[in-house]
């Protein structure tokens, strides 16, 4: 998804139940404009609670990020909220 309009529409949604999150992190690393993080999202929700193992890659430019690709396995996250 491209733009941030959207992409605010997309995490508003998705984080629609969300009532806290404490965001782990595990590693980072760092290559040229690149970042890496692996982190453990901990998350509250008004479906359920989930721990959800994380892997992020951000491409920065000027201070600013322009690519955000997070990995993680969905079925980790809907399972937690079907409880």
């Amino acid at each position: 998804m491209k733009g941030r309009a959207n992409i605010e529409k997309f995490i508003r949604g998705f984080a629609s139940t969300w009532t806290e999150t404490v965001w782990d992190l595990r590693n980072i690393s760092a290559a040229d404009d690149v970042v890496f993080t692996e982190r453990l999202d901990r998350t509250k929700t008004t479906r359920g609670n989930v721990d959800l193992p994380c892997c992020g890659v951000f491409e920065m430019r000027d201070g600013k990020i322009v690519e955000w690709r997070d990995y993680f396995d969905m079925a980790t996250f809907m399972n937690a909220m079907k409880g």
